[in-house]
Order: structure tokens, then C-alpha cells, then sequence
């Protein structure tokens, strides 16, 4: 490797083909096309005066020289990724930019109007949405706060619950609803192991349950309860404010999921990220009850 390698855009493009093991996977995570990477990548092999990958059919696979760079430059984003923390966590200043993740679900359902309230407050604060159903790393800078369903798992994050997510089962009204309001007969909406314990909860309460029709998102369950294809165990917080949906039937356990958010534990004390998860966590504490289900309009199964 003869070449000076000049610009750090070069590692993240490396590591993001390397991590992707495809041009089109690597352009979807930096945001760019297909064509920009191929092009990029190209010229940074020729920079280097050495051949990182070896462009098979089924993607593009490290070379010998490859690994050894990947190993390298992974040890140059940890420092990066480690020294932008710690400048950014001693930025005060209630102003820029704040990446959060999230899912489908709650960057549709439940962020939204929380984030309205937040500019009102905080207009020096511009927020950035990232939705995805893949945890994105924030130890690596993919995002600044994350809004996760479930025990989050990693020493370097800190955060707290901030609610806990109810189910039901819900359907369209109409004539329909008389026939599909059986859980045990009626046509389901399904998961698969897209989400795994509501999936598998469902298939032990109702081991009879005729799914026809699946998909990897809650949203998309959701508007396809709306054009009654079938029955769909949702969240209460999206479902109960739907006019175009009725409950019609409870989970028979109390099924919930726990509402976390979290940052990085050198960011906890920029000013931006403190205050944002201090809103975010007294406003989704005030959602408790639509949250958990206890939404008056749909406390009660709608009768037959």
C-alpha cells in the first residue's frame, strides 16, 4: 500500500462495503447511489495501489489486503467515533442537530406529535428521523438518542423505560367485523419472526389461528386492518385513536412491551441530548394511559 490514504470518507465508504458485502447494501447506509460507491471504491483501490475486494457474484468479498485494512481502520473508528464523543458531550449549547432512531411503529405512532411539541420549546434544536427496524449503533455515531422496544443490552448506553407498549386485537368495523371478530376463526394478520415475542405469544394463545396475510411491519398490519383484510394484534397507542378500527379482543395476557431511550454515556450531558430525552421522557410518561391501553373510547371490546 503505497498511497496516502487522504480522506477519512475513504475508511467509511471501505468499511461500509466491507461491512455490507455489496455496493447497493453500502450506498443504502451512507445514503448515496450505487454508482458513487462502485466509483469511490475504485478509485480509493487505485489510490492504494492495491485490490481491497474480490467483486464475486454474490457480492464483493475482502482480499487478503482487504482484512488487514479492515482490521486497521476499525481501530481508527473506535478513536474517532471515542474523541467526537467527548467534544460533542461538552457542547451546551441548546442548538443543532440530534439524530434518533427508531422504528416504524413509534417514529409513525407515537413521535410526531412530541416532536411538534419540542420545536415549539426548542427551535434552536433540529431533529433528524431515522427509521429502521435494524439497531443502529450509537456507539458508532449511526444516531444520537435511539427509542428501542425492549431491554436494550449494551454497557455503553445509558438511558431509562419510559413507558411500556400495550397490545390488543383489533379490526375493521362493518358487517365483516361480526365474522372476523373471532380470534379463533377469523382471518389474522401475522409477524413471523419479524417480531418475535408478540409472534410468538400470538401462536400459544391461539395455536388455530389462520394467518393470511404477513408482514415484517406494524404499520403496514396496520393499514392493512384498515382495508379489512383481517384481524391484527396492534399497539394501543396507534390503533385506539383509528376511528377506522375496532377493538375486538384483548390479548389474554397482559402483553407488553417496554419503551426505552437511550444515548451514548459521553453524550448524556450535551446539552441538545439532555434535553431532548428529559422532554421525550416526560412526555411519553404523560401518555401512560394511551400507552397501556387505557384509552376510554376503546376500553371495551366492541360488542357483536
Amino acid at each position: 500500500m503505497n498511497a496516502q490514504v487522504q480522506d477519512w470518507d475513504d475508511l467509511r465508504l471501505f468499511l461500509a462495503v466491507a461491512r455490507a458485502g455489496s455496493l447497493s447494501g453500502a450506498a443504502r447506509v451512507l445514503g448515496v447511489t450505487h454508482s458513487t460507491v462502485f466509483r469511490r471504491i475504485g478509485a480509493f483501490e487505485q489510490r492504494m495501489g492495491v485490490r481491497l475486494f474480490d467483486r464475486l457474484p454474490g457480492g464483493y468479498a475482502l482480499t487478503t489486503a482487504g482484512e488487514e485494512m479492515r482490521d486497521s481502520v476499525l481501530r481508527i473508528e473506535e478513536e474517532v467515533a471515542a474523541l467526537a464523543m467527548k467534544v460533542t458531550g461538552q457542547d451546551q449549547r441548546p442548538s443543532g442537530m440530534i439524530r434518533i432512531t427508531a422504528t416504524d411503529l413509534l417514529a409513525v405512532g407515537v413521535l410526531p406529535r412530541h416532536i411538534a411539541a419540542f420545536r415549539t420549546q426548542w427551535p434552536g434544536i433540529e431533529i433528524e428521523v431515522v427509521v429502521a427496524d435494524t439497531v443502529l449503533d450509537l456507539t458508532r455515531r449511526e444516531a444520537d438518542v435511539a427509542l428501542r422496544l425492549g431491554n436494550p443490552g449494551q454497557e455503553t448506553l445509558v438511558g431509562r423505560r419510559v413507558g411500556r407498549l400495550a397490545f390488543a386485537v383489533y379490526v375493521a368495523p362493518g358487517p365483516y367485523a361480526r365474522e372476523q371478530g373471532d380470534p379463533t376463526h377469523g382471518d389474522w394478520i401475522g409477524y413471523g419472526a419479524a417480531h418475535g415475542p408478540l409472534s410468538r405469544s400470538l401462536a400459544r394463545w391461539w395455536p388455530q389461528m389462520r394467518q393470511v396475510y404477513r408482514t415484517n411491519s406494524i404499520i403496514a398490519a396496520h393499514a392493512a386492518a384498515q382495508a379489512g383484510v383481517g384481524l391484527a394484534a396492534l399497539p394501543c397507542v396507534v390503533a385506539d385513536c383509528d376511528p377506522a378500527l375496532v377493538r375486538a379482543a384483548s390479548l389474554p395476557e397482559d402483553f407488553m412491551l417496554d419503551l426505552w431511550i437511550l444515548t451514548h454515556e459521553d453524550l448524556r450531558h450535551t446539552a441538545r441530548v439532555r434535553i431532548f430525552v428529559d422532554f421525550m421522557a416526560a412526555a411519553l410518561a404523560a401518555d401512560a394511559d394511551l400507552l397501556e391501553g387505557r384509552c376510554p373510547c376503546k376500553a371495551r371490546p366492541a360488542e357483536a
